[in-house]
């Protein structure tokens, strides 16, 4: 029988590559709702409301296809690959890089393209997208100053002494010395890294604790001239246009007694800047575990050209990784990210490479 959709329109028998199509549709849209209520199940207050309203739209679309479906419904059919990958991620984690991967999943919707799906489908997932943005993007704040660290410091430890131990390498000295310099590469990288993070994430913490407001200030308010009206002065010099500056003022001067306290001061929490001693470990921990991977070959005995060809491999494997995490993390696409990062860092061994082969030859 010809199918109805949920607007009520009637349509002609679908074909069998429509009634595929709407099948796969209608189990990507069981799975996606699925992923979002296992996300909403590991948060609470309006991350919950928001990730379970999500879900909600998902069961909308659902309904569209069994409408135009009817009886060719067929038996139940697990979604896609990367949907099923991305709930069993959700019901584990249900970390900011599940919620990264759902906006990736958004931007793939293929509704704007498909007669069959209405304009409002197609809208609703590309805000979906947004909405799944905004929500990984807490995710990001939370995380971003020690996993910039970290991500930092895993990815100098590896080009930096991949490239060491290949410049070494390649100027013929004894597998020893490769190991003794990889591991001194290591440890003076991973402390001079950790006294950056720290130097660098205190000072900036330092530098926005400035600009912040005098917690004492707001013990002046009710001592002011109310025709003067100063308070409106601290409002303007952050950035306040003058009437709403004024209006401000007006409503704390008149009401002291209930609200005064808290209006003129702003608690900052820094979450985008992170701890300085968080990001310290971070960078100590991950550049020397990324330092680390390039002398594993000599670790375990191996010398010359097939030490240098297993370091490089074992390394690349590792830029990829990395590349790939930034990528789904950063909301890009993963593979050309991952492809940079190998770039670079094969880019600067290789340069440290031809330097030793140079310098080995010069001192034979």
């Amino acid at each position: 029988m010809p199918a109805e959709d949920t607007s009520g329109t009637r349509h002609p028998s679908p074909t069998r590559a429509q009634v595929r199509r709407w099948r796969r549709y209608l189990a990507d849209e069981r799975a996606e709702a699925a992923v979002y209520r296992d996300l909403a199940g590991r948060r609470t207050g309006e991350e919950r409301s928001i990730l379970l309203a999500l879900a909600e739209a998902e069961a909308r679309h659902e309904q569209h296809w069994l409408d135009l479906l009817g009886d060719e419904v067929g038996p139940y059919r697990r979604g896609a690959l990367r949907t099923r990958t991305l709930g069993w991620l959700a019901r584990r984690f249900g970390s900011v890089f599940v919620l990264a991967l759902a906006q990736q999943a958004e931007a793939r919707s293929p509704y704007e393209a498909d007669d069959d799906a209405t304009a409002a489908m197609a809208a609703d997932e590309r805000i979906h997208g947004e909405v799944v943005r905004g929500l990984a993007a807490r995710g990001r704040a939370r995380l971003s100053g020690s996993f910039r660290a970290a991500v930092f410091g895993a990815n100098d430890g590896l080009v930096s002494n991949l490239a060491l131990v290949m410049g070494i390498g390649a100027t013929g000295v004894a597998p020893g010395i490769i190991l003794a310099t990889g591991i001194a590469g290591l440890l003076a990288g991973a402390l001079s890294m950790a006294a950056g993070e720290y130097v660098s994430v205190r000072s900036q913490r330092e530098l926005l604790a400035a600009s912040d407001p005098d917690p004492h200030a707001e013990q002046a308010v009710p001592d002011l001239d109310v025709d003067a009206n100063e308070l409106a002065l601290v409002y303007r010099a952050r950035g306040m246009t003058i009437e709403e500056a004024d209006a401000r003022a007006r409503r704390v001067l008149a009401n002291l007694r209930s609200d005064a306290t808290g209006e003129v001061t702003v608690p900052r929490s820094y979450e985008e800047v992170g701890s300085a001693v968080g990001a310290a470990l971070s960078s100590f921990c991950f550049f020397a575990s990324g330092a680390l991977l390039p002398v594993l070959p000599y670790l375990f005995g191996l010398k010359g050209v097939v030490a240098v060809v297993a370091a490089a491999v074992i390394v690349g494997i590792a830029l990829l990784l990395t590349g790939a995490v930034v990528g789904v993390l950063s909301g890009g696409p993963p593979h050309w990210r991952a492809l940079r990062q190998l770039a670079i860092g094969f880019g600067a061994a290789a340069v440290t490479y031809m330097l030793g082969l140079l310098f080995g030859t010069t001192v034979a």
